[in-house]
């Protein structure tokens, strides 16, 4: 549906917590926007089910990891001794992981609650990328070798287990489920993607939607649906949801044919990004699109652009904005 001004009223919220409240006749929802104590950009990836928030934010000194609390306190990680650490998942035990740079290399990170730090790298890696964790705390992401990009899932034990689907040049791992199911996606050897599920016990299916040029999975539920976007070439990028059956359900958000997936969460709903002609200039816009089909457009509060990156099982969506005078910023969402 177009975005049009008169349907998307902001006003004052109560209170000092949250700052904004969506008047829409559509949706209600409050804002709470937040930075990382001295960011200069904060940047929310990832939700768990008692809202707590893990990302990432930079200031004079490099990029950190944080931890958001539900009552707003901020506690700020470096996973090693370089400052160039950034989050990107985050289970219902509040255990972290992300990756971080060490000056001349890359590697993979667990943070247990209560504040303990595990480095890893599956074997023979010379870049570790991790993407996110379920809540059995196995991890999935990416690695890279002297051959390319594979994918991995390290097991809470340290146990790593490493894969590409058939013909794959490049694999990357995106989201795993509380079945051990992993979703991504990868490159043939025309640099085309496709997307893939792997089952715990390393069936992997790849998939992509009809004409589609370009597929990336993004996230999965523990029912095994999963969720993305692809792009036709000459007709832009577009949402999918595939459904275990291998049906799918595409979609479009707004009229620009530029719609992107971030995060589903239990019910099926998902959240992503989209671009919006108005009458002056095209802007980004988030969304949230629940079960039944129905969505709902938003902008976080004085927003040039919004970036919504995660969605939890009660509908309560964070992700970062730019502001006009292009700074970024973090923001929760909530129903």
């Amino acid at each position: 549906m177009p975005y049009r001004r008169t349907l998307r009223l902001w006003c004052f919220g109560l209170g000092t917590a949250v700052l904004w409240a969506d008047c829409s006749a559509q949706a209600k929802a409050t804002y709470t926007t937040f930075d990382a104590p001295g960011s200069g950009l904060t940047f929310p990836t990832s939700i768990n089910s008692s809202g707590v928030i893990a990302g990432y934010f930079e200031d004079k000194a490099g990029t950190h990891g944080f931890a958001r609390a539900i009552d707003g306190t901020i506690t700020t990680f470096d996973a090693g001794q370089h400052p160039e650490t950034e989050a990107w998942g985050i289970n219902n035990s509040g255990t972290i992981t992300g990756d971080y740079y060490d000056g001349s290399s890359q590697h993979g990170f667990v943070r247990d609650a209560d504040g303990t730090i595990t480095i890893f790298d599956p074997p023979g890696s010379i870049l570790t990328y991790s993407a996110g964790i379920n809540q059995g705390g196995t991890i999935t992401g990416q690695y890279e070798d002297t051959k390319g990009y594979h994918g991995f899932s390290r097991a809470p034990d340290g146990t790593f287990t490493t894969f590409d689907p058939a013909g794959s040049t490049q694999t990357a791992a995106d989201s795993i489920n509380d079945k051990g199911s992993v979703a991504g996606f990868w490159l043939d050897g025309d640099n085309v993607a496709h997307g893939f599920v792997r089952a715990r016990e390393g069936k992997i299916t790849t998939f992509d939607p009809s004409g589609s040029d370009y597929t990336e999975a993004v996230g999965i539920n523990n029912g095994g649906t999963i969720a993305g976007f692809y792009y036709l070439s000459s007709d832009g990028s577009h949402g999918f949801l595939r459904a275990p059956d291998g049906t799918f359900t595409t979609f479009d958000v707004g009229t620009e044919k530029d719609t992107e997936l971030t995060g589903i969460n239990k019910k099926n709903a998902t959240v992503g990004d989209f671009d919006q002609a108005n009458r002056r200039r095209t802007q980004t816009y988030g969304f949230v699109r629940r079960g039944n089909g129905a969505v709902t457009e938003f902008r976080a509060p004085h927003a040039d652009a919004t970036f919504p990156k995660s969605i939890n099982d009660e509908g309560w969506v964070t992700g970062g904005f730019e502001d006009r005078e292009h700074d970024y910023h973090g923001f929760l969402r909530t129903p």
